[in-house]
């Protein structure tokens, strides 16, 4: 039930308004000046707050400024006199929903009561909608709207909680390592350590050491014992980044620690019990390395037991306005050019390469809103039309919200010229809306 305060200070007005709310379903508490308002207020939260512009102690515009600051989902009308309707716009400019003229009409107030309970109805299911949009569309620090993430997206929700290893491919920039850290912090091993090593940085004695750890005198700078990677990472995740790197020899001694789930230290006769979740990531075809014998066959079965494939920007652009945005600060905005600019570039660095792009442009430009000069993507050629674009109603239509309108930046954001993407909204019957 819908709570509402209504504020005046003549007895009658007080008393007719509760009775014609209270018949409307409504929870109704009255107050007679600012001061009691205030202490009925600070009881709970009110849904609806009508307050009459002149009190006693004070103005119903104190009455809204303190609701707005306290409560600011809490919606207010203000009553007020023929001809003093330069209070009424006063509340209105201050946050205030509408305003009644008195005397008014009870049939008036019911409309308006409805109406503006209906206002904050809506608002409110929006702000659920955006929040379920956004854990769809967002994993940990990651984002996506197109399609294919999506469904990468629900793949590391269903697989976070098993056991399972883990095969991460992709080009360079595209996100393995977040995409690694998110199944780890969904996983009810999210307390354990997250342990990542780059296979490709190391050389195999080094590798070896690092994974497996040593013991003192192992070798040359082996002044202590130490523990490895997979010993550290025990009840947690440890990510093997760029896999396809490792020494074949290397390999042989990964398989068998995946296979045991033990692992021997450098020196050491002694096998430890070890229980850390493999993830692999690589931004070369292990299926390809396999068949050029530069990677054992059983390794990559081990490890590709949930494959995840995660694809280069050019091949899903509608990610790149949301990812783009998500890089700025409040306050800062992208111009309808930048926009464009943006989706036309190839993006070889791939998301990596457009966040440093988006950190440039912040430095380089004057105001708040970031160009495509800014971004230095004047006179872009235009990417590659991607693999697979998927147009129907609800992509186009949420192309254009996020674009506020603006057939030219969504249009740009979908990977098609302008032209078609009008064509393809008369085909579907949706209407040009009002830029926001």
């Amino acid at each position: 039930m819908k709570k509402i305060l209504v504020v005046d200070d003549e007895p009658s007005m007080r008393e007719l308004l509760a009775i014609m709310l209270r018949r409307e379903h409504f929870a109704v508490e009255v107050a007679d000046s600012r001061a009691t308002a205030a202490r009925i207020l600070a009881t709970g939260p009110f849904d609806l707050v009508i307050t009459d512009v002149k009190l006693p102690d004070g103005d119903g515009i104190e009455i809204l400024r303190h609701v707005k600051a306290a409560a600011p989902e809490t919606v207010v009308i203000v009553m007020t006199a023929y001809g003093s309707t330069e209070s009424a716009v006063a509340a209105l400019k201050l946050g205030a929903q509408d305003y009644l003229v008195k005397p008014f009409d009870v049939e008036e107030l019911k409309i308006v009561v409805r109406k503006t309970l209906d206002s904050q109805q809506l608002q409110e299911e929006n702000l659920l909608l955006k929040a379920e949009f956004r854990s769809l569309h967002r994993l940990d620090r990651m984002i996506g709207v197109s399609p294919k993430m999506v469904k990468v997206f629900d793949l590391v929700r269903s697989i976070a909680s098993t056991t399972s290893t883990v095969l991460i491919q992709g080009e360079s920039g595209t996100g393995k390592e977040l995409v690694a850290k998110a199944i780890h912090a969904l996983s009810p091993r999210r307390n354990a350590p997250f342990v990542s090593v780059n296979c490709a940085a190391l050389p195999e004695p080094l590798l070896e050491s690092e994974l497996f750890g040593h013991m003192k005198g192992a070798f040359t700078d082996a002044h202590q014992t130490r523990k490895g990677l997979f010993e550290t990472a025990h009840h947690g995740t440890l990510l093997l980044d760029e896999v396809g790197e490792m020494p074949l020899s290397m390999q042989v001694k990964l398989l068998r620690a995946l296979q045991e789930k033990r692992v021997r230290r450098v020196g050491s006769a002694e096998e430890i019990d070890v229980d850390a979740r493999v993830i692999a990531a690589t931004n070369r075809p292990l299926e390809q390395l396999v068949r050029d014998r530069q990677f054992r066959e059983d390794l990559y079965y081990r490890l590709n037991v949930i494959e995840i494939q995660l694809l280069p920007l050019v091949e899903r652009p509608r990610d790149i306005l949301p990812l783009a945005e998500s890089f700025l600060p409040e306050g800062k905005r992208l111009s309808a050019d930048a926009g464009a600019a943006l989706v036309r570039h190839r993006w070889p660095g791939n998301v990596r390469e457009l966040r440093n792009a988006m950190q440039r442009a912040q430095l380089l430009a004057r105001g708040d809103t970031i160009t495509a000069a800014d971004l230095g993507l004047l006179d872009e050629p235009p990417a590659p039309p991607p693999i697979e674009i998927e147009l129907d109603r609800e992509t186009i239509e949420e192309a254009l919200d996020r674009a506020g309108g603006v057939v030219s930046q969504a249009a740009a954001e979908l990977g098609i010229s302008r032209q078609a993407l009008y064509r393809r909204m008369e085909r579907l019957g949706i209407g040009r809306r009002a830029p926001g």
